[in-house]
């Protein structure tokens, strides 16, 4: 009996060393090498149960609902059957022998396989600075004006676009299928009153145009003329059109005199008109140049500044040396002859009337003038013929402005078209330029005595 026991004790033992070779052969087989090629189940391996793993059965199936490290059960040897004394012991300690027989194997780290969408990737970058609400003014603005040029000019997007930018949009949004799509998805996310604004926004069509076009200048309509309008031609207008919309259209079609009844003023006819030598100055060179260089442009700015600043340091000095000059050339009193009238001074130079009427202003070559006032200075901005200066029969002086300034005597402005009496000593300011009026005294007496026994006789 002791011989039966011992004998079945070391076949228990041996099978139990067997199993867990066997366990560990399947453990390497399974874990060794890394990854799987093949996903497989977690489930343990079906098979028949005997009885003295039925507690091992339940802890497996209990380990497998928790999260954790997979529990492996050992494998036995085929056709070994198990003895009634080891069903006994298995019976009594079931749990006591599960350790042993239960293996716990932490799994390398096995990589979850990415699965490709199906769908196309879109590609989003157009979308970046086109926005659903420019989509949307782009496609109201083309079935309103069918010019693409009209809307670039016409349309404030959020984004500054050129035409060419508009253009590939316009043609991506009716043939590119992927921009298509994402266009009229983003445009219908947006919210209602939203769409509303951008409708508003939507240019005014040349049938629109022509409709407002028929109401009179002259006329003030009211919101009920409009809403008439509306009334009246509801397929012409656009459906988000109010009356005061059309009004403020109308207005602005006023204002730049494209209504029926407006025709565009003629030109003036006069002195006015602007000839070719006034054009010719007013033409600024630099527009004219087609390429811009910077570098010779900031060169040019310095070299400017220092000038001006020279002129201006001259300019503050010029008065000292002014009282020099008057005492030495005697310009402070000058000396009359008997043919001078009276004398035009200013700062730099002295003009002398020696007849009863002389021209001021800016001499050109196909305009000759008495007194150029350019030898005083910068006269840019004098007309060619500034004013007249008359001497009556009775001895007074007076000036007529002839130009499109006016002209300041002892600080009063003489108007174009007026005229002002001249007294010696007074100071004549012409677009900056100021000079003093001198009469002949003497000569205007014998002048005037003259003219008293003319009247006499």
């Amino acid at each position: 009996m002791m011989l039966y026991i011992a004998g079945a004790q070391s076949r228990s033992e041996d099978e139990e060393s067997l199993g867990v070779k066997d366990v560990k052969r399947t453990a390497t087989q399974a874990f060794g090498s890394g990854v799987p090629k093949r996903r497989s189940s977690s489930r343990s391996i079906k098979r028949k149960k005997f009885d003295d793993e039925l507690v091992e059965s339940s802890l497996v199936k209990s380990s497998s609902r928790v999260k954790g490290p997979p529990v492996i059960e050992p494998v036995r040897c085929p056709g070994s059957e198990p003895s009634s004394s080891e069903k006994k012991k298995v019976t009594k300690s079931g749990a006591s022998l599960t350790p042993p027989l239960t293996m716990v194997v932490n799994p390398a780290p096995i990589t979850k396989r990415v699965k490709k969408s199906k769908q196309p990737l879109h590609i989003t970058k157009d979308l970046g600075r086109w926005k659903p609400t420019d989509d949307l003014l782009l496609i109201n603005a083309v079935l309103q004006t069918t010019d693409l040029t009209s809307v670039h000019l016409g349309v404030k997007f959020s984004c500054r676009f050129t035409l060419r930018e508009i253009k590939e949009r316009w043609y991506a949004l009716l043939y590119d299928p992927i921009i298509s799509k994402l266009a009229w998805q983003a445009m219908r996310q947006l919210h209602p009153e939203a769409i509303a604004a951008i409708q508003s926004k939507a240019l005014f069509s040349q049938p629109e145009e022509a409709l407002l076009a028929k109401i009179g200048s002259t006329s003030q309509p009211k919101l009920d003329v409009f809403q008439e309008l509306l009334s009246k031609h509801p397929g012409v207008f656009h459906p988000s059109r109010t009356p005061k919309s059309l009004l403020v259209h109308w207005q602005l079609l006023k204002q730049y005199y494209l209504l029926d009844d407006q025709s565009v003023q003629p030109l003036p006819k006069g002195d006015q008109v602007l000839n070719f030598s006034d054009a010719e100055q007013m033409v600024d060179d630099v527009k004219l140049k087609e390429s811009r260089d910077e570098v010779l442009e900031h060169e040019l700015m310095i070299s400017d500044r220092h000038q001006k600043r020279e002129i201006r340091q001259l300019e503050q000095e010029l008065p000292r040396w002014q009282v020099l000059v008057d005492n030495i050339t005697g310009m402070s009193m000058p000396d009359f002859d008997n043919q001078t009238l009276a004398a035009l001074r200013g700062r730099m130079v002295r003009y002398l009337m020696r007849s009863r009427e002389i021209t001021l202003g800016r001499a050109t070559k196909d305009k000759p003038i008495d007194v150029d006032l350019a030898l005083e200075g910068p006269a840019w901005k004098i007309s060619r013929k500034q004013g007249i200066i008359k001497l009556k029969n009775n001895g007074d002086f007076f000036i007529a402005n002839e130009g499109r300034r006016p002209i300041y005597i002892d600080g009063r402005p003489v108007l174009s078209g007026n005229k002002w009496k001249l007294n010696n000593n007074s100071v004549v300011e012409i677009a900056g330029l100021r000079f003093v009026f001198l009469i002949n005294l003497e000569l205007i007496s014998l002048i005037k005595a003259e003219a008293a026994k003319m009247t006499q006789q």
